[in-house]
């Protein structure tokens, strides 16, 4: 072989060998025409990511759907560090605060299987994408202000206080969960068919939803106290 044969050689084993690193890195930089042929990453291989839009500039960074997922399961190791599940894509996060109360505690699939079907609901009702609604959804249910107690035991007072868009999101998926969870609770609805309807409710802005209830209960109180 010739020192030219060796060189060409070598360059393509040195590309298979980056080709194989991209692909063992999570298929985060594969080229371009790798992706095209691939076709958009959509959730359950059914709702594109990429028109959802977040409305409230605040929450930009703590509702992620940029990062698109087929399935809400990744088993990501977000609950290790203090803020890390902020990362964590929107729709996982409302699939794990379906898992509440002992006995649904890691029935993660089951939660899945739930949250697919209410996704499915919500897409024949509205005819929007679902994801659209979740987003809006959450928007919608996060409260802007709450109370919290100041002074020390004797004396106690409530303060108003601004919320942070973390806890607010992190509130508003608490909500909407606990309002499905308790509306299909002795109830001929299915845990799904209370979630789509909680969440549709909650897009839209209207006091049928526990959760807008509950959060403009929230700031009254605090304004109350302010």
């Amino acid at each position: 072989m010739s020192d030219t044969e060796v060189a060409i050689e070598e360059q393509q084993i040195l590309e298979e060998e980056e080709q194989l690193a991209l692909v063992y890195n999570g298929f985060t930089d594969l080229p371009a025409d790798l992706i095209a042929e691939s076709g958009s990453v959509k959730l359950f291989n059914k709702w594109s990511f990429e028109d959802v839009e977040i409305k409230d500039i605040s929450l930009t960074d703590y509702i992620q759907i940029r990062g698109a997922v087929y399935l809400p399961h990744s088993a990501g190791r977000y609950a290790s560090k203090r803020f890390r599940k902020a990362q964590c894509p929107i729709i996982e996060r409302l699939t794990n605060s379906l898992m509440m109360n002992g006995r649904n505690n890691g029935k993660k699939l089951k939660a899945v299987r739930i949250v697919k079907h209410a996704l499915e609901i919500i897409h024949l009702l509205t005819d929007q994408n679902p994801l659209q609604v979740v987003v809006d959804a959450i928007i919608n249910t996060g409260p802007r202000e709450d109370s919290t107690r100041i002074g020390s035991s004797g004396t106690v007072r409530r303060q108003a206080v601004d919320v942070s868009p973390l806890r607010r999101v992190n509130q508003a998926i608490a909500l909407l969960t606990i309002g499905a969870r308790e509306a299909s609770f002795r109830n001929i609805k299915t845990i799904a068919e209370c979630l789509a309807e909680e969440l549709i409710n909650a897009g839209k802005g209207s006091s049928n939803s526990y959760a807008i209830k509950k959060k403009d209960e929230l700031e009254r109180v605090a304004k109350s106290n302010r």
